[in-house]
């Protein structure tokens, strides 16, 4: 046992013996892989460092002589370590015209350097004379997140939107090298409406800086005038650098800009008994009377307006309308199939009210106003859903709506805007009392493509609640009806003539999305198709009113217009029941 011991001893200290032997060799092993160590370095290491700094160096100076081609000849690059050299050789393969080669060159040094502006900014340059136009903007947008005052990438970014006709684009990136300069401002063809009052509808001048918050302004008060419905703003350029803006406007005139024009928009309407007079823009000041005419026997209408710019202002528009009814409801729990009559009545209501626009920027806009109302009820079968509550008299309303843009995004072609809207109003019945309608909304709008409107994609969120008792011809509705704009594509809002068969309540949610797709235009009209989808649901608490649950309807809709007018006609089917819904509608 006590030899065994010591040789136990014996062993233990050979095996620390080898260890400190093999640490030792770790550590000079270690010391001649470190960097700047001449005394450990091997000579064909430090060959191979002064090889690739002669590289660059001679590279580097064939660079700042402009020689391309003795650059291009050399065959040990793109290098794998070094991105000076990578950018030199890739900006002579451009400058010769061998781009794909430039690009993999470019790619190289931009994996070794991603902080380098430089690489991005050249990567955009190749592709921009591949004519890859939306993959130049992608570059240009990266190297302007590694620098965003660069000026080269911004006016290199401006000019590519400038080409892809994205205005708005353009401006965000030229305004921050104070460009672009304006010389004139002009209509591209002569216009009836008075000059002075489209100049001022206009925030920017000659002879300035176009500003994109200048032209969003202008956009919206040209808008405003209500006698453009297609403004365009384009930059035409000019020899010495500068700008001209030209107003590209489609303007209503009269009773139109041609015999032909004039019979479709008054007479769009015709097949379902309803005409359009509209008189535009009288004498030039961007005053219109417009109306509204229908003989349907189930539901009545006549409606006149007359608008323009207040004190000739167009930052401000008043409007004055009446409108009169006489409608005959049924309500039903559906527009097809055995839904049997749950109440019915007359009703008959005039109205008279006068309202106010507010233009005050691009980014946002509010109204108000009030309106005089009488309706009265005959040949009442209230069942248990026309409560004595729902059927008042005379009401006085105060409205106001205010709209804001949450998002914008011009290179993205992207708009988010919000809107709410509030009404308040008195009703003089047995007993006296008021109720408030309260409403709120999200619409985003965006073009897909860099370019064009080949492809739109739209999307809507709003609801809807009150507070008090309403009259029944306040009441939300959620379905296709002329006369509504809460749209569920698969729910129509009359049968046999007359309403009743689309959902009614106190509160609502309503989610509208569709894409539309051109596919024809030949600049007199433009066909426009593709899918929706609407959910949706209204509540409230009286017995037989609201949705019940939640609605979801698809289909396809088609968008024609065609001198000013636009038809619709839509294919909905109802996801719950299975109905199939078949509507169409025209308006000026």
């Amino acid at each position: 046992m006590e030899r065994r011991w010591q040789l136990d001893v014996a062993g233990r200290t050979s095996i620390r013996e080898r260890a400190i032997r093999a640490l030792g060799l770790f550590l000079v092993l270690l010391a001649a892989a470190l960097p700047g160590n001449p005394q450990v370095s091997s000579p064909a290491a430090q060959s191979s460092v002064d090889s690739l700094d002669q590289l660059s160096a001679r590279i580097k100076k064939l660079y700042s002589e402009g020689r391309w081609d003795e650059i291009a000849r050399e065959g040990t690059i793109p290098s794998p370590t070094n991105a000076d050299i990578d950018y030199c050789y890739g900006s002579a393969l451009a400058h010769i015209g061998r781009l794909d080669d430039a690009r993999r060159a470019f790619l190289v040094g931009r994996r070794l350097s991603p902080r380098d502006k430089r690489f991005p900014i050249e990567l955009a340059g190749v592709a921009f004379r591949q004519k890859r136009y939306p993959s130049a903007a992608v570059w240009l947008r990266r190297a302007l997140r590694l620098d965003p005052n660069e000026a080269y990438a911004n006016d290199f970014l401006g000019t590519v939107y400038f080409l892809q006709d994205n205005l708005d684009a353009t401006l965000k990136y030229w305004n921050r090298n104070a460009k672009p300069q304006i010389d004139t401002v002009r209509p591209d063809h002569p216009l009836h409406i008075r000059p002075a009052l489209l100049d001022r509808a206009l925030t920017f001048s000659a002879a300035s800086e176009l500003r994109l918050a200048e032209l969003e302004t202008s956009r919206a008060r040209v808008a405003g005038l209500d006698t453009f419905p297609a403004a365009r703003f384009q930059l035409a350029a000019r020899p010495d650098g500068n700008f001209d803006v030209a107003l590209n406007l489609q303007e209503r005139n009269r009773w139109g800009s041609s015999v032909w024009e004039a019979l479709l928009s008054t007479l769009g309407g015709v097949g379902y008994q309803t005409l359009y007079p509209a008189y535009f823009n009288v004498g030039g000041s961007a005053i219109n009377v417009t109306s509204l005419v229908r003989w349907d026997a189930q539901k009545r209408r006549l409606e006149a307006r007359l608008s323009g710019p207040l004190r000739e202002n167009p930052k401000w528009r008043y409007r004055v309308g009446v409108d009169l009814r006489n409608e005959n409801w049924d309500l039903r729990d559906a527009f097809a199939g055995p839904a049997p009559v749950l109440a019915s009545l007359n009703l008959r209501r005039e109205a008279g009210g006068v309202e106010i626009d507010s233009f005050d920027s691009g980014r946002w806009g509010w109204s108000a106003g009030a309106e005089f109302s009488h309706r009265d009820y005959r040949s009442v079968v209230p069942a248990a859903t026309l409560t004595p509550a729902l059927l008042t008299g005379p009401q006085l309303k105060q409205t106001a709506r205010t709209h804001s843009n949450l998002l914008r995004l011009p290179e993205r072609r992207l708009n988010i805007e919000t809107s709410a809207s509030s009404q308040l109003a008195r009703i003089w019945s047995q007993p006296a009392h008021a109720f408030a309608k309260l409403q709120g909304g999200i619409l985003a709008h965006w073009f897909p493509k860099a370019e064009g409107d080949d492809y739109e994609v739209l999307s809507q969120l709003r609801a809807g609640g009150t507070i008090g008792q309403l009259p029944f011809d306040e009441l939300y509705m959620l379905g296709m009806e002329r006369d509504n704009d809460l749209w569920m594509r698969a729910h129509i809002g009359t049968r046999d003539g007359r309403k009743g068969s689309a959902p009614l309540g106190q509160s609502y949610f309503l989610s509208n999305s569709e894409i539309d797709k051109n596919i024809y235009g030949n600049g007199l009209m433009t066909v426009k198709l593709g899918p929706f989808l609407d959910t949706g649901r209204i509540t409230d608490p009286a017995q037989n009113l609201g949705s019940q649950k939640c609605l979801w309807d698809t289909g396809v809709e088609a968008k024609l217009r065609v001198l000013g007018v636009g038809v619709t006609f839509v294919y909905g089917k109802d996801l719950r029941t299975g109905n199939n819904a078949f509507y169409f509608t025209a308006r000026p």
